[in-house]
């Protein structure tokens, strides 16, 4: 299998709309009807019936919020039309027979050869895709609600755009200031445990975590920060942080195998890309800013490894 680059996305062809993406937003019921017309393909999620019945403490105690939630989702999947009338009327199934492109989307996303998992909270709100690959060919399917999904599929040339499309940040989103800088190097044991210090209220702890690794975090030319800077740093990674992003590759052919895992944290200012790697015996983490765009050059090296 041909290696992919995704560090720079190709032109669209002049002139043509041949193997431009191609979208279509699906209920969950008719995402399931069109699975069935494609040979039964199974979905890259599993499908749980909300409001199957009530505990027996919730009988007596109450709805807990997971249980009031289940059952608005299922409200909300009730009101939607019958699938196999909105997919008719939409000409995605003609004559008891679905449109072949959406049953090779389908077959791709049950049968890749590369599976990407992306989970991105913003501000509260979460979202899930899942990009599968498969000989110059990607489909995609994405949800925030569990209810509407997108479905693409296109090209492998421009699966770098549509990487880039999952952590684009909403138009009301609103960014400030950070005080984290461009990059910073740091130990892992001291983001955990100085993040966990943080998040706890525990100040006078943090000071003694971040002691112990004085000389130990480096800025973009290599060169130790102090520790009241670096005190402040780690209070911001934890304070400032507005959402998250995490991204799962795997290797169907090998057994579906998880190769490598991607995160990004979203602070004040715009994402930034939490890249482990081992100095010595010290395992570091480097955290550097980065725009929506980079997710795919961000995710390449670990794909260069499945794809080689």
């Amino acid at each position: 299998m041909p290696t992919i680059d995704l560090s720079t996305p190709s032109p669209a062809a002049e002139g043509t709309l041949e193997g431009l993406p191609r979208r279509l937003a699906l209920t969950l019921p008719e995402l399931r009807l069109l699975a069935e017309q494609a040979g039964g393909a199974p979905l890259p999620f599993e499908i749980v019936t909300p409001g199957s019945g009530a505990s027996a403490l919730e009988s007596r105690l109450g709805q807990s919020r997971t249980a009031s939630e289940d059952q608005a989702y299922a409200d909300a999947l009730a009101t939607l039309h019958d699938p196999a009338e909105a997919l008719a009327k939409r000409g995605l199934i003609v004559d008891g027979r679905a449109d072949a492109g959406v049953v090779g989307a389908l077959g791709l996303l049950a049968k890749p050869a590369v599976a990407v998992d992306i989970d991105l909270n913003i501000d509260g709100i979460r979202a899930k895709a899942w990009h599968r690959q498969r000989e110059g060919a990607v489909a995609t399917l994405a949800t925030t609600d569990g209810v509407v999904f997108e479905l693409a599929w296109f090209e492998s040339p421009h699966w770098s755009a549509e990487l880039g499309r999952v952590p684009t940040l909403p138009e009301d989103h609103v960014t400030e200031e950070s005080t984290v800088p461009e990059v910073i190097d740091l130990p892992y044991e001291l983001l955990d445990a100085g993040g966990e210090a943080v998040r706890s209220g525990r100040v006078d702890l943090l000071g003694t975590i971040v002691a112990h690794h004085t000389g130990g975090v480096l800025d973009a030319a290599g060169e130790s920060i102090d520790d009241s800077t670096v005190t402040s740093l780690v209070s911001a990674l934890v304070g400032e942080t507005r959402g998250r992003l995490r991204a799962l590759v795997a290797d169907i052919d090998a057994g579906g195998d998880v190769v490598g895992v991607v995160s990004w944290v979203l602070l004040a200012d715009g994402w930034r890309t939490l890249r482990a790697h081992q100095v010595g015996d010290v395992n570091r983490v480097e955290v550097r800013r980065v725009e929506a765009a980079e997710l795919a050059a961000t995710l390449s090296p670990v794909l260069a490894e499945v794809t080689a």
